[in-house]
């Protein structure tokens, strides 16, 4: 069944929910949300009735997903085993409290498929392990080099391996000599991890399901294959109603410290470009929630950014709704590839930065980032210093003082991946 910890625990679900205890959430929407490009955003909505889970805008939740059946039964056959055949992992470490790494006995294709790391390139200890079932000494030496600490042998590995983003399929594939038993190669994988995604949802409006936005992941690699993201294909492909079965998704929540402010009439400024924007829809319902309830909200701002208007601005007819109704005071997109020169969310707030300043000098407003850690953050980062320094009569140090003064304080807070 793919169980993450107690066998039969699918069969007869029991609260409370966690890591080793997922509930089994039914899909009760799953829509694309862009209208054109290439790319696949997808909005989800999972059931969480009957399981007492509770949540809170701005948490995680993790999802544990499967692998392509399809690249499970390739592996299958290149090893020449019958996927089918159980057996047990017994943990050699006398440490562990663990008897098993995964719920045992199961068979090679539940394991491949639930428990193991398919599709991310192997690290060197795996290749040197390998590396003795290769029965082709060229191919031997090269795995054993690529697993070496020469410089040499690091340059090939990160040639051939990582920037190649070759998985253990491809590898097997591309070394015709090296099949190695199967039941060595299950213990040498690493596990296949939980994947987080920002709830994009709050209970307040929504106490019986879990909203998640995501992005589908699909690539070419260097040597032309297509390398497909685990979790977002396997979600992708979990609709609402599969041959009259209800799919589900195996979740518990994770609780974040990213938190709308206590008082609700404190100024909020939210920047979340792309899929970013998830736990800003939760945020916003809230505030409108809170305005229901006859609350002082403070402004509710946002900043959203995307690649084409009229390609893949995600939530644009609820954010239209938020900002009729007053839950969202102001609403500014950017988008990067409508005009010659590109505009990112970190130029609108540039350029409206007496606003911005107001919000957080004079109204102590908080700040929230989500999204790409690599380049948004960092850059609506540099866009907050000059901010300061230009409105705040700073220079450059006192401007990161203040910002760095603004985190610790929990008045700017990220949620960001990379």
């Amino acid at each position: 069944m793919g169980e993450m910890g107690r066998l039969k625990s699918y069969e007869s679900q029991k609260p409370p929910f966690d890591a080793k205890n997922p509930f089994l959430a039914p899909v009760a929407v799953n829509r694309k949300l862009n209208q054109g490009g290439e790319r696949h955003l997808m909005h989800l909505e999972l059931d969480i009735t009957g399981s007492k889970i509770r949540y809170e805008s701005g948490d995680h939740i993790a999802t544990f997903p499967a692998n392509d059946t399809s690249l499970v039964s390739q592996l299958g056959e290149i090893l020449g085993a019958d996927l089918d055949t159980v057996f047990s992992l017994n943990n050699l470490d006398e440490e562990s409290n663990k008897k098993h790494p995964f719920p045992c006995p199961t068979s090679y294709r539940t394991a491949l498929t639930y428990y193991l790391d398919i599709t991310n390139p192997p690290r060197t200890n795996v290749l040197y392990e390998l590396a003795q079932y290769a029965t082709d000494t060229s191919e031997q030496e090269q795995l054993r080099k690529m697993a070496s600490s020469s410089a040499e042998g690091k340059a090939l590995y990160l040639k051939w391996v990582v920037e190649a983003r070759r998985n253990i399929l491809a590898i097997l594939q591309d070394t015709p000599s090296l099949r190695p038993p199967i039941d060595h190669l299950c213990e040498l994988l690493p596990r296949l991890q939980a994947r987080y995604y920002s709830i994009a949802s709050t209970s307040k409006v929504h106490s019986n399901s879990i909203h998640i936005c995501a992005v589908v992941v699909e690539y070419t690699t260097k040597t032309d294959r297509v390398n497909k993201g685990v979790a977002t294909n396997w979600l992708k492909n979990k609709q609402p109603n599969e041959n009259g079965h209800k799919s589900t998704v195996p979740l518990y929540v994770r609780k974040s410290q990213f938190r709308l402010p206590f008082k609700s009439n404190t100024p909020v400024i939210m920047i979340g470009p792309g899929t970013g924007i998830a736990p800003f829809i939760g945020f916003i319902q809230e505030r409108g929630w809170l305005k229901e309830q006859g609350k002082d909200v403070g402004e509710t701002v946002l900043y959203y950014g995307c690649r084409h208007e009229k390609e893949d601005y995600i939530y644009r007819e609820e954010l239209a709704k938020f900002v009729k109704e007053g839950a969202l005071t102001q609403l500014n997109v950017a988008f990067s590839r409508d005009q010659p020169e590109k505009i990112y969310v970190q130029h609108l707030l540039k350029k409206n930065k007496e606003h911005v300043w107001k919000l957080i000098h004079e109204g102590n407003g908080h700040i929230y980032v989500c999204g790409d850690a690599r380049n948004m953050a960092r850059d609506v980062q540099s866009a907050f210093y000059e901010i300061v320094a230009e409105h705040g009569k700073m220079n450059q140090q006192q401007a990161v003082d203040y910002v760095k003064k603004l985190m610790t304080k929990g008045r700017y807070s990220l949620d960001v991946w990379s």
